[in-house]
């Protein structure tokens, strides 16, 4: 079975960190990584102030359904470390985002060990994080919306990286 991972860097809504962690746990990843301003659930030696951090944690379990307590899921500041830690680990990186030298989703072959990060839900991804994946991929669109919610481009590109046949 592939090994995939789900980075979602600086997101801002709760509900779209509370639905990807639902999402991931139905699709059996290993982790999904919170990086940069993501809002978490409460974790062991929690330094945010408990008013704010069980609040946070609420807004999460809206969408999460309990997900947040079954997914494996890590909090770090660093998206260069997180990525850097991954790629040491044998993963590929790749960012769902539309750039010019992104791969059609249809296309992509996932390899064994596949990390799908998700960015910013209006922006995307950051030029400096884009510059450190191995790849990008992008979902074609076929409507006049130029782009979907994070959470149904991560499920869409993590059914695709879960179900791809392997190499034969």
């Amino acid at each position: 079975m592939r090994t995939i991972v789900l980075i979602a860097h600086n997101l801002r809504s709760c509900h779209n960190v509370g639905s990807l962690l639902r999402t991931a746990e139905g699709l059996g990843l290993q982790c999904v990584f919170l990086t940069g301003y993501t809002p978490y659930p409460v974790k062991n030696n929690d330094t945010r102030l408990p008013h704010l951090s069980a609040k946070i944690t609420r807004q999460i379990q809206k969408t999460a359904l309990g997900a947040e307590q079954t997914q494996n899921w890590q909090q770090n500041d660093s998206i260069q470390k997180t990525i850097a830690e991954l790629k040491a680990a044998g993963f590929t990186v790749v960012a769902v985002e539309q750039t010019s030298s992104a791969v059609s989703l249809p296309s992509f072959r996932p390899g064994d060990k596949v990390a799908l990060l998700m960015g910013r839900e209006v922006e995307g991804v950051e030029p400096e994080v884009l510059a450190l994946c191995d790849n990008a991929i992008e979902i074609p669109m076929f409507g006049q919306k130029e782009s979907f919610n994070v959470v149904q481009a991560a499920a869409m590109s993590l059914y695709h990286c879960r179900f791809y046949p392997f190499a034969r």
